[in-house]
């Protein structure tokens, strides 16, 4: 009797775990329910009615659950939405227009249903502006800064809007996530971006702090053209075509950022630097790209105790010169460095995991010089289908052979012995905790209740046929 009783509780628990599972993927933003099906059983208050109605420096307070947009704000005010409050636009303008300084908007769902040529969820037009934890679905773009300064855009979520009746829409025809032009100082921080054009985009912006942001399933996770002095720190990226695309840009630093995955597309990279000089590259994680990091174009820069693991090309140089290539580990990459048109990159003092290395003063640094040996390189690039004999015997006796102008190989003069940076182990738990965007807690709750319910028919099972 006992055993039947703990079946009887574990399948009810089971039972309402599911329920409440369900219960939260309805969430009002988030959801793939179709925005065209949308219906208001009664009249919805106008969002811009209330703005127009508050004083300068009021606090608009939405205690509704829907209201229609769009708004424009041209005084200063806080508007507060509670993280319940929808604000539901089907018109081709932003659904929330910036036209004041100082103008705070926090905790609205934002339903952007149509969108023009350069239509924003939220367009700002002034200057220190914060938006934090919006919730933005928009068949457009999600925030767009122009001629906007000292902004502070912080932990809100932002997904392309796909309606019903919609197939896949190509990403040239998708907007940004969050979009920067003549905008300078803001801080993007924490914010979640998923299925966009490109997540973070900046044109002739400097000074930005792009930091703890999450990227998935866009062209380029973070997009920089001609800008100076941003810093771009601790982001993730995952199955975008590239982790970063960094390109006429001075004085940038970049570090301590994990992409992975950037592979499905024949241009992917982890990392790519096209046209960037004086700038710092140090401590990210490239993992699983077809190329990590690819350096195009570019001279006088600093690439420094990068994780450079499990790319079909480590690191590639095209027409780039006078780069510092130190402390880095390479590890099972297929191919580890190759280089066209380059000069004068000093590679030294990084981990190869294929050198042959002899360290007879006990120093830590091999007295072998590391010459990467082009064969394998030149054969694919004649062949292709000759990857799939990738390290087999003959292919290493085949490239041990070949010895033809080793004053060209790239070479690192003093290669490490052991692991350059402590990378790899620190960062192997940031990789499982965001390989998959798609689980929430709404998984993981029905994980357990299939659990508790397959434990409970075990011990019916068993009960039966005990007492039998």
């Amino acid at each position: 009797m006992r055993s039947k009783g703990v079946a009887l509780f574990l399948v009810f628990a089971g039972l309402l775990l599911l329920n409440l599972a369900f219960a939260g993927t309805a969430s009002p933003i988030l959801a793939e329910s179709s925005a065209k099906d949308e219906t208001f059983e009664q009249p919805v208050p106008s969002l811009q009615q209330l703005v127009d109605e508050a004083r300068p420096g009021d606090t608009v307070v939405l205690n509704e659950e829907k209201y229609t947009g769009p708004v424009v704000i041209s005084k200063r005010l806080t508007i507060e939405g509670g993280k319940t409050a929808i604000l539901y636009n089907s018109t081709s303008e932003a659904a929330i227009r910036i036209e004041a300084p100082g103008v705070i908007v926090r905790g609205v769902n934002i339903l952007q249903e149509n969108a023009g040529e350069e239509t924003a969820a939220v367009a700002v037009h002034a200057d220190q502006a914060v938006l934090e934890e919006l919730r933005i679905k928009t068949a457009g773009f999600g925030i767009m800064l122009r001629d906007a300064n000292h902004a502070l855009l912080q932990s809100n979520e932002i997904s392309w809007l796909r309606t019903e009746n919609e197939a896949d829409v190509k990403m040239g025809r998708k907007g940004n996530g969050i979009d920067l032009y003549n905008s300078h100082d803001n801080r993007i921080k924490q914010n979640t971006i998923a299925g966009m054009r490109d997540g973070i985009y900046l044109e002739n912006s400097n000074r930005q702090k792009i930091e703890n942001n999450r990227l998935y399933s866009s062209r380029y996770g973070i997009h920089c053209m001609y800008v100076t002095d941003t810093q771009i720190v601790n982001n993730r990226g995952e199955f975008n075509v590239t982790g970063a695309m960094i390109m006429g840009v001075r004085d940038a630093y970049v570090a301590d950022n994990s992409f992975a995955k950037q592979s499905q597309n024949v241009n992917s990279q982890g990392i790519l630097l096209f046209d960037v000089q004086n700038s710092v590259i140090e401590r990210n994680l490239v993992e699983g790209n077809r190329v990590g990091l690819y350096i195009e174009l570019s001279k006088d820069n600093q690439v420094i105790e990068n994780a450079i693991i499990r790319n079909f090309i480590g690191i590639q140089f095209k027409q780039a010169e006078g780069n510092q290539i130190q402390a880095n580990d390479f590890v099972a990459n297929v191919i580890e460095a190759e280089a066209t048109d380059s000069r004068d990159n000093e590679l030294l003092g990084n981990y190869w995991d294929s050198a042959t290395v002899l360290d007879m003063d006990n120093d830590g640094i091999s007295d072998i010089p590391y010459k990467i040996n082009p064969f394998y390189q030149a054969l694919i690039a004649k062949t292709p289908a000759f990857q799939l004999f990738f390290q087999s015997p003959g292919m290493t006796f085949l490239s041990g052979m070949y010895s033809d102008h080793q004053e060209r190989w790239t070479t690192d003069r003093a290669p490490q012995m052991k692991l350059a940076s402590a990378m790899l182990p620190v960062q192997a738990e940031d990789i499982v905790a965001i390989s998959d965007p798609v689980i929430s807690d709404q998984t993981l709750i029905m994980i357990i209740a299939s659990m508790l319910l397959a434990t409970a028919v075990i011990t019916i099972l068993y009960s039966g046929v005990s007492k039998s």
